[in-house]
């Protein structure tokens, strides 16, 4: 693993931001590809993924985001607070605009359950745009945090960058075979199915990209830019996953993914971080 950062610190952000989303993306790929092995995916085994995804995003938010943007923050006490106050409650608000417009369909919703703007488009264009909203703040939040690293803030790492790519990339596994399962037992061909599950990660890299660049070229906006994905994350995580590992009978299984997505995530940022 020190092999590993030492080599991303020998990179500029972007590249780095770059490469590690484009690893998340291969892990989302990853996962789509299991339509390959089989046609049914077990209900309680994907509960629990989706509870794991959650868990990896809040923890996420909080140890890689929200506590590295307090503490570049400016001022003392309540001072201290404004800039991550506003980032998040913007990338919060973001993230509600794009569910508003966007056309998607959660996995384990009905197509009467529709949101966004309404339209003719398949189920699986629906499914696909669904995990797309999940890919924009995670591929956003790597490309802010190395650039943080790469500019030499005080609260950010490459190490904590790392950390965060290689959760967001565990959770990505269980968002690709999220898609291509239910595309496949609809009777859609394998290989359809892979690809709509793959493609619902690759929005990663052009965010971490312009996280990366952002944050390089205008240094000051770093405190509200790693809130702002903070926020995103978790509006994604209490709108979307959490509801949708709760659609089941199985309540408890997405409880204890999450527990344990949680403590994974902790555990890489702090120790890597």
């Amino acid at each position: 693993m020190e092999e590993l950062i030492a080599y991303f610190e020998q990179l500029d952000p972007v590249t780095a931001a770059l490469l590690a989303t484009i690893f998340t993306w291969l892990l989302t790929a990853a996962g789509a590809s299991l339509v390959f092995l089989f046609k049914k995916m077990n209900r309680k085994l994907f509960d629990g993924m989706l509870g794991f995804t959650g868990g990896v995003m809040v923890a996420a938010s909080f140890w890689s985001l929200l506590a590295p943007g307090i503490e570049m923050s400016p001022g003392e006490g309540f001072e201290k607070t404004v800039p991550p106050l506003v980032g998040f409650g913007m990338g919060a608000l973001f993230l509600f605009g794009l569910d508003k417009i966007l056309p998607h369909l959660h996995v384990n919703f009905k197509m009467n359950e529709t949101e966004g703007i309404k339209t003719p488009w398949h189920k699986s264009v629906l499914l696909t745009l669904a995990i797309t909203l999940h890919n924009i703040p995670e591929g956003l939040a790597v490309g802010v945090l190395f650039g943080a690293a790469g500019a030499g803030l005080e609260g950010a790492s490459i190490g904590g960058a790392v950390a965060l790519a290689i959760g967001i990339g565990l959770q990505n596994f269980p968002e690709g075979f999220a898609v291509a399962m239910p595309l496949r037992g609809q009777g859609m061909s394998r290989w359809k199915s892979f690809n709509f599950g793959q493609l619902s990660a690759i929005v990663e890299p052009f965010a971490a990209v312009l996280g990366a660049w952002a944050v390089m070229t205008f240094e000051p906006i770093l405190p509200y830019a790693l809130s702002f994905a903070a926020g995103a994350m978790i509006f994604v995580v209490v709108e979307e996953v959490v509801p949708e590992s709760q659609k089941g009978n199985f309540t408890d299984i997405p409880t204890m993914g999450f527990i344990l997505g949680f403590m994974v995530m902790m555990t890489l940022d702090v120790g890597l971080g």
